[in-house]
């Protein structure tokens, strides 16, 4: 059992060394976008299914609060804490989900922010149109090939592809971006520390 425990470890290990070498530059542009779209009084929509929701939750919470540092809040609302959002209804089903909350709280120049391993959901791919629709920017960290998400992003968007397959991996590089995003946005707006 020690030696799997470890195998797990070393193949983390290996996929952030592989995360450090290929996706610095493509969360500096999402930093950027995220960035500009606060300093211009928007702000961030997050989402994911199953074990993606964790960080997108995850995310909005510490833009919510912060990451390392004492700071202002910064607006962040992860549509999947809703519980009257995310029950479902006769009139409405989980397909339907996201892209409500979008219609009703997403602005031209906010950010949409999904969380996908597999980018083939049918509620993300609803979302993003949905936002697409409203003139918001989509940042999308998937995995694998992308899925359907990567096809539907547009010139101004930016698809964050982790190199894992194993959704303990997708999960654990995630988060690493997620992380990676705050501080750029806290660096960014508050100054370096």
């Amino acid at each position: 059992m020690s030696t799997r425990i470890k195998n797990a470890i070393t193949e983390s290990i290996q996929i952030k060394i592989e995360a450090a070498d290929t996706l610095p530059a493509t969360i500096e542009k999402a930093g950027e976008l995220m960035t500009k779209s606060l300093i211009e009084g928007g702000k961030i929509l997050t989402c994911g299914n199953g074990a993606c929701s964790v960080n997108a939750n995850y995310f909005a919470q510490i833009l919510l609060n912060q990451l390392v540092r004492e700071r202002p809040s910064l607006p962040a609302i992860a549509l999947n804490l809703s519980p009257l959002a995310m029950t479902k209804s006769k009139e409405s089903s989980l397909l339907d989900v996201y892209a409500k909350q979008i219609r009703a709280y997403g602005n031209s120049g906010d950010v949409l922010l999904i969380f996908t391993a597999s980018g083939q959901s049918k509620n993300i791919i609803k979302a993003i149109e949905t936002a697409l629709s409203r003139d918001m920017v989509i940042i999308a960290v998937t995995a694998n090939d992308g899925g359907s998400v990567a096809g539907l992003m547009g010139s101004g968007d930016i698809e964050i592809r982790v190199p894992a397959m194993a959704m303990p991996r997708i999960i654990e590089v995630q988060m690493l971006v997620a992380h990676a995003l705050c501080d750029y946005i806290e660096n960014s707006l508050f100054g370096e520390v």
